[in-house]
C-alpha cells in the first residue's frame, strides 16, 4: 500500500515494502523489501530498516536508527526472524534493534507506547512490553524481557536472559546481572568519592605553583585531615577564615556550604539512601 504517503526523492524503499496510509519516509532513508510499516508512521531522515521488521501505526523514528539488522551473535546462521515494533512507540536518534535467532522464539519484539531514547541497543530476542521508557545509552543483551511500564535508566547495561518486571525502576548507571521483581527499584552501589585535585588542568589554564599549592593545602585541610575526615562541611569556614581574601579558597568554600540538593564529594563514601 502506497496511498497517501510522502517518500522523499532520496528515500529508498525497495520494491515488496508496505507502507501504510499517511506515512512519511523522509530524505535518505532506505527500506527494505520485507518491512511492514502501519498507517501514520514517520521516519525522519537516514533511518535504514531491513529484514522481516514491522512498525505498528503511528510510531516515530528519528534520524539514524539501524532496524532489523542480523544480530550480533555469533550462533546466528542466516535464519529468517523478525522484529516487531508496535504502536505509537518513539524511537530516538542512533537507535539499534536487532532480528530475533532460532535459540530464542525467532522475534525481537518492542511494545506500544514505548520511549527509546538515543544511542540505545535492544539485542536480539528481547521482548519489552508497553509503555516501557528506556534512556539514553541503555544496552540491552539478547533475550531480557521486560514487563510493561518499567524505566530503564541512562547508560545502565541489562545482561542476557535477565527479566525486569513490570513497573520496576532501574537507576541510571546501572549493570542488572539479577532479575528484577515487579514493583521493584534498582540501582548501582556506585559512590563518586575525590581523588585530589585536577593539578594538570590548574596549570594549563595558567595557575601559578603558589596558587596551586595553596589550594592543595585547602584540599588536606577540608578533606583528608584528622581534624576534616568526615567533619569537612564543618571545617569549611575555619579554612574560608584562615585564607581569607584568597579567590579560589573563597570559590571551594562556597560551592561547600551552599550545597543544597546533591552530597558533596569526599574522599570517603556517604549515605545518600533516602531518609
Amino acid at each position: 500500500m502506497r496511498e497517501n504517503v510522502f517518500i522523499h526523492q532520496t528515500a529508498i524503499v525497495e520494491e515488496g515494502a508496505t507502507i501504510g496510509t499517511g506515512s512519511y519516509i523522509g530524505p535518505y532513508c532506505c527500506i527494505g523489501k520485507d518491512v511492514i510499516m502501519g498507517n501514520d508512521v514517520r521516519l525522519e531522515s537516514h533511518v535504514v530498516i531491513s529484514g522481516d521488521t514491522k512498525i505498528g501505526d503511528r510510531s516515530t523514528v528519528s534520524p539514524f536508527a539501524s532496524l532489523g539488522q542480523q544480530p550480533q551473535d555469533l550462533k546466528y546462521k542466516g535464519e529468517r526472524s523478525c522484529l516487531e515494533i508496535g504502536c505509537d512507540t518513539t524511537i530516538r536518534e542512533y537507535v539499534t534493534a536487532n532480528i530475533g535467532t532460532e535459540g530464542g522464539g525467532m522475534i525481537t519484539k518492542i511494545g506500544d507506547h514505548c520511549l527509546i531514547m538515543a544511542y540505545c541497543h535492544v539485542a536480539h530476542d528481547c521482548v519489552i512490553g508497553d509503555h516501557v521508557i528506556l534512556a539514553n545509552g541503555v544496552n540491552l543483551s539478547g533475550h531480557v524481557t521486560i514487563g510493561n511500564y518499567a524505566v530503564v535508566g541512562g547508560m545502565s547495561v541489562v545482561k542476557q536472559f535477565i527479566r525486569i518486571g513490570q513497573h520496576a525502576m532501574i537507576g541510571g548507571f546501572t549493570g542488572v546481572d539479577r532479575d528484577v521483581i515487579p514493583y521493584g527499584m534498582v540501582r548501582s552501589d556506585r559512590v563518586t568519592t575525590i581523588k585530589g585535585l585536577n593539578i594538570v588542568g590548574l596549570k594549563r589554564h595558567g595557575f601559578n605553583m603558589d596558587e596551586i599549592k595553596t589550594m592543595l593545602a585547602v584540599y588536606c585541610e577540608i578533606f583528608t585531615s584528622e581534624a576534616g575526615r568526615g567533619h569537612f562541611t564543618k571545617n569549611a569556614e575555619e579554612v574560608r577564615l584562615k585564607y581569607l581574601g584568597n579567590r579560589q579558597v573563597e570559590q571551594i568554600v562556597k560551592f561547600i556550604i551552599n550545597a543544597k540538593k546533591n552530597p558533596i564529594c569526599t574522599t570517603e563514601p556517604i549515605d545518600s539512601s533516602p531518609s
